[in-house]
């Protein structure tokens, strides 16, 4: 699995980062910063759940 994102679309709204906060943080300006491009496979159910729930669909799992 590996996560990739559209920073120009994220709103930082923060639903990555509390939902998966080994995969996902905030810089700065509230925008998503991927911590971890490719994540164990022990996160795959924290991360889609993130890409899912992110408003803009700014988040990417690649298989």
């Amino acid at each position: 699995m590996r996560v990739t994102t559209e920073r120009d679309r994220c709103v930082g709204s923060g639903q990555c980062a509390l939902l998966s906060p080994e995969v996902f943080d905030q810089d700065d300006d509230g925008l998503v910063l991927v911590l971890r491009e490719e994540p164990a496979e022990a996160l795959r159910d924290e991360v889609l759940q993130a890409a899912d729930l992110c408003p803009s669909r700014s988040i990417r799992v690649h298989d």
